[in-house]
């Protein structure tokens, strides 16, 4: 593969440095190190890759399908749940168990379109799992499903903390040593899922995605967290929530927030199995048609059937036990209640109607859509700093001087360039979001805004407006914040300014060369 092929799939200008400066180093370097190159240029060139980590029993794998659109991730207990799995975007549809020894095992899809519960080898001997899919979302993201932290399982333990985004070796890079192996795998970010009970060792949980990351710790820019099963919070235990569901899943969601941070930009509440039943196909006609009976019970009669989902199943109806059952396990009592209101709200709905209103009631889009700031935005910025750790991390275990010197003034010059500042801004991000470094709120919700969006509209707050007007704005606040920087900060405050200054300064040039 060509370079100039390579820097086409590319995130951005900065990673296309990254993999010049790889593509330059290999001859000046040892073949152990240039074959760590190699894997992090075919790295570069990937998808981002996302974890989805979390304790067992926190909804992960129902996430994924929800994320991806397609009931494929196994969520009842088997082999699979104790495997690493990476779904990415392929041709064919197509599962490869990956063996740690290096071969791999082709198998076909179980029946119902899912990765088949039982693989039929040692799972012992098995690395990880491949998934490919025919899937438009998985072409800007790859997603890794991990087996539960704190599962009394401790091999699955151990292979959600050293194989998080374990990635396929390029021939040669079999040559590499497990250090240096270690060094260019990893998951570049991180959707971690709780449920209500954020436990003290979650920290540990994240500190352990840092771990399997060659040391590129999780935080505000490149780690979300979810609330997940929020319809299980009990309202009434939530003071100020009014008895409102949701609303209480809210305030809980930014109470673990404060306790999370800064290993994570924000927790959003998510109803997983909702989102996964409305998004991936589960929810169906003859669904919409059974909540439709239901909503024509009487409300006493409904109101007491909901109470609980043995009585639910239980009580005596017209609606067959079988199908009370399904709505139960694809909506749960919650998602159901809701359904009825919205058929009783509008009694024409149609099932796509219905369907749309059960997703927007999971908050899956909310989720989606931080994933798309503080991710996709950032895309660029997160692999090449992930790739910079990686070609650190390999000199420095190469054990010549000389070749780490040659690296080190390498990155150095690349970290020079203007493309290079986004390294920068992204870690002024992570201090003032993790409350590292103190801010004014509107000046804490400028430097969010700067350092989380790739359209140049939306970092100067100014979406839509014409050229000369961003130039002036761009221009009027790089001035600004180097006032504020030389005499109003902090020296905490003072560094992140120049970050900030800087930044401006380089949109405007940007806008004006445009």
């Amino acid at each position: 593969m060509t370079a100039a092929a390579e820097r086409g799939r590319l995130a951005g200008p900065l990673s296309a440095s990254v993999a010049e400066l790889c593509h330059r180093l290999r001859s000046q370097v040892s073949p152990r190190t240039a074959a760590g190159f190699a894997e992090v240029l075919r790295r570069l060139g990937a998808p981002l890759q996302v974890a989805v980590a979390g304790r067992i029993k926190s909804g992960k794998s129902t996430l994924v399908n929800a994320l991806i659109g397609r009931l494929v991730a196994p969520t009842d207990v088997g082999e699979c749940t104790r495997l690493v799995t990476r779904f990415q975007y392929g041709t064919v549809d197509r599962v490869e168990v990956v063996f740690l020894d290096g071969p791999k095992q082709v198998l076909p899809f179980a029946a119902d379109g899912s990765i088949p519960a039982e693989l039929g080898v040692d799972i012992a001997e098995v690395s990880h799992l491949e998934a490919y899919l025919t899937n438009a979302v998985l072409q800007d993201m790859t997603v890794i499903d991990t087996p539960g932290l704190g599962s009394l399982d401790a091999a699955s333990v151990s292979r959600t903390e050293q194989l998080l985004g374990a990635a396929e070796q390029d021939e040669g890079s079999d040559d590499l040593d497990d250090t240096s192996r270690n060094a260019v795998a990893g998951a570049e970010a991180v959707l971690y899922v709780v449920t209500q009970g954020v436990r003290a060792d979650d920290q540990q949980a994240l500190a352990a995605f840092t771990a399997a990351t060659a040391s590129r710790e999780a935080g505000p820019v490149n780690a979300i967290a979810v609330l997940n099963k929020a319809d299980t919070v009990v309202a009434e235990s939530v003071e100020g929530s009014g008895g409102d569901v949701w609303k209480a899943a809210q305030m809980l969601a930014e109470k673990q927030a404060a306790t999370l941070k800064p290993r994570v930009a924000d927790v959003l509440p998510v109803i997983g199995l909702i989102a996964e039943s409305a998004e991936s196909g589960g929810f169906t006609s003859a669904d919409a048609e059974a909540l439709g009976q239901l909503a024509a019970l009487d409300d006493d009669v409904l109101e007491t059937m909901l109470i609980a989902a043995d009585i639910f199943t239980s009580w005596e109806c017209d609606i067959p036990t079988g199908i009370r059952l399904r709505l139960l396990e694809k909506l749960d009592l919650f998602g159901i209640r809701c359904a009825v209101e919205a058929i009783r709200a509008e009694p024409e709905i149609t099932a796509g109607a219905l369907r749309r209103k059960l997703l927007d009631i999971s908050g899956l889009d909310a989720v989606r859509r931080r994933l798309s700031i503080v991710f996709a935005a950032r895309a660029d910025g997160i692999k090449a700093a992930a790739a910079l750790a990686s070609v650190t991390a390999l000199a420095h275990t190469s054990g010549d001087p000389g070749e780490r010197q040659r690296v080190h003034d390498a990155i150095e010059v690349l970290l020079a360039r203007p493309e290079a500042h986004q390294l920068r801004l992204l870690e002024a991000l992570t201090l003032v979001a993790s409350g590292a470094v103190e801010m004014p709120d509107d000046l804490s919700e400028e430097v969010l805004r700067v350092g989380s969006n790739a359209d140049i509209g939306a970092q100067l707050g100014l979406p839509g407006a014409a050229r000369p007007e961003l130039a002036a704005h761009a221009l009027e606040r790089a001035g600004w914040w180097r006032s504020f920087a030389s005499f109003g900060a902090t020296p905490a405050q003072s560094r992140v300014a120049h970050v900030v200054h800087r930044a401006y300064f380089l949109i405007w040039q940007q806008i004006r060369e445009q």
